[in-house]
């Protein structure tokens, strides 16, 4: 069964001085039903942040366009853009005397699997549905706290130290990198990757209530970031995310209206087992 991606980036600055997150779908150049989605959350200070958050885009889009899926593993590609980038955002702190950092989460889909890769607390989610598969797991000190069993997810969300990361780009010691895999995507599946300038006012059912329940990949987000607007009460952080909605791309299947820009491609896939 042919699948259509439905895709939408979407960033809102929030309550913050500057947009220092970054975010990007890239459909692989020669095609093939290959897309890779990319969300940064820069820090650093005044501009520190944009400067890693972007350089993370600008080395995942470098990396895809010699990427081959017949021949290249996607984790190589996956690890080694972030690796990259981490190298010259270090780099760039004695051209611009700044201190940047920053998160990175990178979904890559292909016909035949789907691969992601995080540092940091920006995660990726997958739903069947409006039903979580699969969630990643923060690189912060609240995250390990929750593993250990030392305190709830509940608590966890008001903690006083949530913002505290135990990994990053740009930081003294190399990039801690969570790679993870799945069989290719099927009719229903959504993806979702996100800055937690988004995730900290949903729980993971919420996410998939939304993204299931909208029409296309552009309204999710739209309600997704309207929402968080709404909860912050003034005081949010920068939100950036990406959104891609697998769809029957049949001749017999209607699809949803969206912009053009929000569709990043086909894929071409087998029904699911």
């Amino acid at each position: 069964m042919p699948i259509a991606i439905d895709a939408c980036v979407a960033q809102h600055q929030g309550d913050r001085r500057e947009q220092q997150d970054r975010a990007a779908i890239l459909p692989h150049p020669r095609g093939g039903g290959v897309v890779l989605a990319v969300v940064a959350d820069g820090m650093g200070g005044h501009t520190g942040g944009v400067i890693a958050a972007r350089q993370v885009i600008h080395t995942a889009r470098n990396n895809l366009e010699s990427f081959s899926a017949r021949s290249d593993a996607p984790h190589t590609l996956l690890e080694s853009s972030i690796n990259e980038a981490h190298t010259l955002i270090k780099a760039s702190r004695f051209m611009n005397e700044k201190d940047p950092h920053s998160t990175a989460v990178m979904l890559l889909l292909q016909p035949a699997r789907v691969s992601w890769a995080h540092c940091g607390d920006s995660r990726f989610y997958h739903f069947r549905g409006d039903e979580l598969v699969f969630r990643s797991t923060d690189h912060s000190y609240v995250a390990q706290l929750v593993t250990q069993g030392r305190i709830t997810p509940e608590q966890a969300v008001v903690h006083p130290n949530r913002n505290i990361l135990l990994t990053s780009l740009g930081g003294a010691e190399p990039p801690k990198i969570t790679l993870g895999e799945s069989e290719g995507p099927q009719v229903g599946d959504s993806f979702l990757l996100c800055s937690d300038g988004l995730w900290a006012y949903f729980t993971d059912q919420e996410l998939g209530w939304v993204i299931a329940g909208a029409a296309s990949a552009r309204e999710a987000a739209e309600l997704l970031v309207g929402r968080a607007r709404a909860l912050a009460k003034g005081d949010g952080d920068n939100i950036s995310l990406a959104v891609l909605k697998m769809l029957d791309a049949s001749p017999s299947a209607r699809q949803p209206t969206s912009a053009p820009a929000a569709t990043a491609g086909l894929l071409s896939s087998q029904s699911a087992k």
